[in-house]
């Protein structure tokens, strides 16, 4: 039987063994295959290295700039998602590791070990849950014992505190008892003076006065004093019987407490007798099942020593894999380094190209712009400049003294405007901004204003809601002119320039438009209506008969005319402009030439108008004559946005006899007149609608084409010196197109009054 025992105990062995081998020659085979994985993805990433550099390498040759920093994006990526890949292997290798230092982790008696070893933890649980339960009791108790102690000290200081309220009380009965017995001893002595000072004098009856006052008195202290005796009394009573009340409360607290202490002992005691048994199970449980795992390690570590050969070919595999991996970032770095150069390089070059690209598409904006306005010259269209007054403390502050006009930097004829949250851009043929001075904005019109000489007829009139510096663009202040005064400086210069060759005379006339009402700014009297009529002539052009003319020699002559004017105009206070032109204003400049060489006769016609700004009658707050004014300014507004819609739709009719004003303009929008109208803006936010409906209106004048300007001239015979006195005129206001019809010594008479008038005023 022995021997048999013997021989099944060895087959049973044999066969352990054999089925161990087997596990270990399974379990190299899944490490070599998985070194061999792992060897193919280091492979693999060589490879796709490889194919990013030659990517690289191509991309340097076919893409620009901005697609090579795309591509160098990329490839971060792509090195990212490899250098994840590879910690994705280390991680691996490491867990290969770890399964060779642990085979046998999933034997029976490793986890009836952690079997154990939780039930020995959660034995260890209890046991703290009931420490915990023990310390909670014995604050409990020390609680109680503090409330108890508390009561104790509060009885004794309410007893000491009424054995002083007994013993005052006793000490103020006997000093009222004291007082009392004395009252009494007093009263037969007071008797006996009573008796004795009756037959005595007169002070004496009043010192018997007093003493019986003062017996009284006494009498009525002692009633006090009984009073508070029995009020005392009934004090001490009530603190006797609130003493009984606290004695029994405290006999009831200290039997409480006992009996608390009493319960809290037997707890404890069974407690801790439960916890010592539970430890002592717990220990010897602990003991069999920490002998059942020693002898499992001894069989563990048995089979490690075998697997210790395998361990260290793997180890060696490892070492290899970790040094490619390890080499592989600085071939990468390397690589991204050249790329990142490469790149950098390309990148200056498209900044370079961009620039010299910037540079020539500013080139041929200039020259673009040049054409246009060549163009437009040869059409004849009307120019459109647009300016922009600054923000002042009329618009007030908070949101809706905002700027909403914005200008591009890389265009003068284009600005943007912020309406209702969206941004509303229009192109005009110049755009000044809010810096712009009154010098920079002649310059651009300067050229207009010499074609005068030249025998051509010119008109610019501004345009805008009032406030939006119309007047200020068109006349200016004293220190700072506008465009009347600087255009007749220039006329005058230009005139001392040719001088040698030809003889010029320069004659103004300023007139307004009040309520649909043409009146004269020069004349004697300004109230007095004029029409305006056809010339006789058939050259079917419009003149004002009665119109006084004066003709201008100096810079003093054009400040006076200019005072003299200004005076006579009509300007009110409104809620959206202190000084609110109420009128349209119209400044006539004649300039007549006469070449002494040739003959050649030239009459240039210059008009300025400062047209009074459209207006809400909502907003400016005008009544009376006021709103007279509003509503036949804006009927005239009206009537020239309907004369530029039919000019613009090329309609067979114009209605230029609407208004005064379009009727007076008529010459400069039919065609024979270089146009230029001045449209000025607000920039705050609470004009934008009014802004919004003066830039539309510009960007549809502009689109108006009223074909090539004729210059006015013709060639004459050589005129003797008093042909050319009469022809040219004078200090005197002279009849004809745009004089009055008067005799001559009538108009002698009228220039000569209206001199020392401008005098008087100079």
């Amino acid at each position: 039987v022995m021997a048999s025992m013997a021989h099944l105990q060895k087959e049973k062995l044999l066969e352990e063994l054999l089925g161990l081998q087997e596990k270990l020659a399974a379990r190299e085979n899944d490490e070599l295959s998985l070194s061999l994985q792992l060897q193919g993805q280091v492979e693999t990433l060589k490879e796709k290295v490889l194919e990013q550099a030659q990517e690289i390498s191509r991309l340097r040759s076919e893409l620009g700039g901005t697609d090579a920093e795309k591509h160098r994006d990329l490839l971060a990526a792509e090195n990212e998602r490899l250098r994840q890949e590879m910690k994705a292997c280390e991680g691996e290798l490491l867990e290969l590791r770890r399964q060779q230092q642990a085979p046998c982790r999933d034997c029976s008696h490793l986890q009836e070990n952690a079997r154990l070893q939780e039930q020995l933890s959660q034995l260890q649980r209890e046991a703290e849950e009931t420490r915990a339960k023990l310390v909670e009791l014995d604050l409990e108790v020390q609680q109680k014992t503090n409330r108890l102690a508390e009561v104790e000290l509060r009885l004794k200081d309410s007893l000491a505190e009424r054995a002083e309220e007994e013993e005052r009380l006793s000490r103020r009965l006997r000093d009222s008892q004291e007082t009392i017995a004395s009252l009494k001893s007093q009263p037969q002595q007071i008797k006996y003076i009573i008796k004795t000072v009756e037959v005595e004098s007169a002070k004496a009856k009043q010192a018997l006065c007093e003493t019986q006052s003062r017996n009284q008195y006494l009498q009525e202290q002692v009633g006090m004093q009984r009073q508070v005796l029995k009020e005392m009394e009934q004090q001490l009573q009530s603190s006797q019987k609130t003493e009984a009340q606290l004695r029994a409360q405290i006999m009831l607290y200290e039997a409480e407490l006992e009996r608390a202490h009493g319960q809290m002992l037997e707890e404890m005691q069974a407690m801790e007798e439960e916890k010592n048994r539970a430890i002592e199970e717990a220990f010897s449980r602990a003991q069999v099942e920490m002998k059942a795992v020693h002898e499992n390690l001894a069989g563990v570590r048995t089979n490690l020593l075998t697997l210790q050969p395998a361990l260290r070919t793997l180890t060696h595999d490892y070492n290899s894999l970790k040094r490619q991996v390890r080499d592989f970032p600085l071939l990468l770095q390397e690589t991204l380094r050249s790329a990142r150069a490469e790149i950098s390089q390309a990148i200056e070059e498209v900044h370079s190209t961009n620039r010299e690209l910037l540079r020539k598409y500013r080139r041929e904006l200039q020259l673009r712009k040049k054409c246009h306005n060549e163009l437009v010259r040869l059409k004849g269209n009307i120019r459109v400049f647009g300016r922009v007054r600054p923000i002042t403390k009329e618009d007030g502050d908070g949101p809706e003294a905002t700027n909403a006009v914005t200008f591009d930097t890389d265009d003068d004829a284009v600005l943007h405007l912020l309406h209702k949250g969206k941004q509303v851009s229009f192109e005009l043929d110049k755009v000044f901004p809010p810096q712009a001075s009154q010098e920079e904005v002649f310059q651009e019109v300067q050229a207009l204003v010499t074609s005068c000489i030249d025998g051509y007829n010119v008109c610019i009139f501004a345009y805008g809601q009032t406030g939006a510096g119309k007047t200020y663009t068109m006349e200016g202040t004293a220190a700072n002119p506008g465009i009347n005064q600087r255009a007749l400086q220039l006329l005058f210069s230009e005139v001392r320039g040719k001088a040698a060759d030809w003889d010029y005379a320069i004659t103004v006339s300023a007139a307004e438009i009040y309520n649909e009402s043409l009146r004269d700014l020069l004349g004697k009297e300004p109230q007095e209506k004029l029409e305006i009529k056809l010339c006789p002539d058939g050259s079917g052009q419009l003149y004002v008969p009665g119109l006084t003319e004066f003709r201008v020699q100096s810079v003093e002559d054009i400040n006076k005319v200019f005072e003299f004017g200004h005076v006579k105009r009509v300007t009110e206070c409104t809620n959206l402009n202190e000084h609110s032109s109420r009128s349209h204003a119209l400044l006539i400049i004649t300039v007549r030439g006469l070449d002494r060489s040739t003959g050649l006769r030239t009459t240039g016609k210059l008009n300025l108008v400062d047209l009074a700004g459209s207006e809400r009658v909502g907003r400016s707050g005008a009544e009376g004559s006021r709103l007279r004014e509003a509503q036949h300014i804006n009927k005239s507004l009206s009537a020239l946005g309907d004369v530029i819609y039919a000019l613009r739709s090329r309609q067979g009719h114009v209605p230029f006899r609407n208004s005064k004003l379009t009727y007076l303009l008529q010459d400069s929008l039919s065609g024979d007149s270089k146009t230029l109208m001045m449209v000025q803006v607000s920039p705050a936010e609470k004009n934008t609608s009014e802004t919004l409906c003066s830039l539309k209106f510009a960007e549809r004048v502009r689109s108006v084409e009223l074909g090539p300007v004729s210059r006015k001239a013709e060639l004459a015979s050589w005129p003797s010196q008093e042909q050319l006195e009469g022809d040219l005129p004078g200090s005197a206001a002279t009849p004809g197109r745009g004089h009055t019809s008067h005799s001559s010594g009538q108009l002698s008479s009228r220039s000569a009054s209206i001199r020392r008038k401008l005098q008087t005023s100079g």
